[in-house]
């Protein structure tokens, strides 16, 4: 009996067993658990910004207890950023900040982000991951704010529509924030330029007070919640976007820097349909062409000289320049036309400034400018920026430090008495907006002999031009005796 019964107490035991060695074994995986998370989406322009911040923790679970006890591998360096794969599409800036302290005493902490691929992502979810600057142990909690910026994400409704209209857009997203953590409390709030909206998404509890809507808070909600959301609200804000925008930066080591701007500026809004009046746009301006705009503001370097302001017909005059010497210029220009929704203009803006005020010299010998990348027009979205730098001739070496990602590559420009040609580095990125107007380094070597090399080219010229004029009145070329 006893015999048959060792075999049954066996395999009793081994199934017994078996899943608490897979909850063992599993023990030392951590999990992240976001305590508060709070949502500012501001849709004033028509660049959405938005203002994550979220609240972390480590936690585990009852079995796991005991296993981290013995193995101590419960830290979390990495935390995960979802997002849908419509807004991906839309993303030009992404960062995140490590908040330490509290209030006024806040100090912030740059994070590294970066893209990352996960097998199964549910619904083609695209994720980017924060590396915190030191593990979270279990039990620690860290303060996450993140900023992100959309482009292109208003859509015009209806995207029709004429000089005496106002200009409305649908705005899509979640009520609830995607996230792969579990959220025990989230709320979300959306910020609109007027009191005017039309119709919102209600996903209880939701409020609204004035231009501000209140979606939460929501308690408890699992991984990869989403409720679509739907608000339909004015904004008459211009959607000013540049096609493209191509600057030339020319550095010249006598002194100066010149800069050249070539713009293709369009206006993304509702199309304009019908007829265009012009008594009724300069006589009724708070009614008529609301959402057009006729004039842009471009912020250029203090100290900026030779400033000129023209398109394919020529000098356009309608413009206006405020120049500090050591803080910074303003240049308010004017289209040849006010810009309706659909509509599109040309130009060019060139200035110089001097060199003194952006070429430096490195440690190591080298010479490095530091000059300022994006686009120097207010509130405006770039869909393609290319940035050439000329070098002088002879330069060599070149390398160029951004702070995000660009396209690099050289090319080789002509210009008056080069022998070789000049160096010019091309820097390429597409959706840029305000906040990557930040400086930006390029190092190269030259050598101060080369500067000499047009001078003396002119020099030997006129020698040999005098040579010849002198040779020429002193030989007799006659064939008489």
């Amino acid at each position: 009996m006893e015999a048959l019964l060792r075999p049954r107490i066996m395999l009793s035991l081994t199934i017994i067993l078996i899943p608490i060695f897979l909850f063992i074994s599993g023990a030392s995986s951590h999990q992240i658990r976001i305590n508060n998370a709070e949502r500012r989406i501001d849709l004033s322009t028509h660049i959405v910004k938005v203002f994550l911040t979220l609240k972390i923790d480590v936690y585990i679970g009852f079995m796991v207890l005991v296993q981290v006890e013995n193995t101590g591998k419960t830290s979390a360096s990495e935390i995960l950023l979802a997002f849908p794969p419509t807004q991906v599409d839309h993303l030009a800036f992404l960062e995140a900040l490590a908040a330490t302290g509290k209030k006024k005493k806040k100090t912030y902490v740059s994070l590294a982000v970066k893209p990352t691929q996960l097998p199964d992502a549910p619904n083609e979810t695209n994720y980017y991951t924060i590396v915190l600057a030191n593990p979270l142990n279990t039990g620690e909690t860290a303060t996450l704010e993140i900023l992100y910026i959309l482009t292109h994400s208003l859509e015009p409704f209806p995207v029709e529509i004429s000089q005496s209209e106002s200009q409305l857009v649908y705005y899509r997203d979640s009520a609830l924030i995607l996230s792969p953590y579990h959220i025990k409390q989230q709320t979300t709030f959306i910020k609109i330029p007027s009191n005017k909206v039309e119709s919102f998404t209600r996903v209880e509890p939701t409020d609204r007070a004035g231009n501000e809507l209140k979606y939460g808070p929501y308690e408890d909600r699992p991984p990869y919640s989403y409720s679509p959301l739907l608000v339909h609200f004015e904004n008459n804000n211009p959607f000013s976007v540049v096609e493209e925008l191509v600057r030339e930066v020319e550095i010249s080591h006598w002194g100066n820097l010149q800069i050249t701007e070539q713009y293709k500026l369009a206006h993304a809004g509702a199309r304009h349909k019908g007829i265009f009046s012009r008594v009724d746009y300069q006589s009724k301006p708070a009614f008529s062409g609301v959402s057009s705009f006729k004039h842009l503001l471009a912020r250029l370097p203090p100290r900026v000289h030779s400033v000129y302001y023209r398109d394919e017909i020529g000098n356009i005059s309608t413009s206006h320049l405020r120049a500090d010497s050591w803080k910074i210029s303003e240049l308010e220009i004017e289209p040849r036309y006010p810009l309706f929704g659909g509509w599109r203009a040309t130009f060019v803006i060139g200035y110089g400034l001097p060199l003194e005020d952006f070429l430096f010299e490195s440690s190591d010998g080298r010479r490095y400018l530091n000059f300022t990348f994006g686009c120097p027009l207010v509130e405006t979205v770039v869909d393609k920026l290319t940035i050439k730098v000329v070098l002088p001739e002879g330069a060599k070496g070149p390398s160029a430090v951004v702070p995000f990602p660009v396209e690099q590559r050289l090319e080789t420009k002509y210009s008056y008495l080069d022998v070789v040609g000049r160096t010019v580095v091309v820097l390429e990125k597409k959706n840029v907006v305000p906040v990557h107007n930040i400086p930006f380094q390029l190092y190269y070597t030259f050598k101060p002999i080369f500067m000499l090399a047009e001078p003396l080219m002119l020099a030997s010229a006129f020698f040999l031009f005098f040579t010849a004029c002198v040779a020429y009145l002193h030989v007799d070329l006659s064939i008489r005796k």
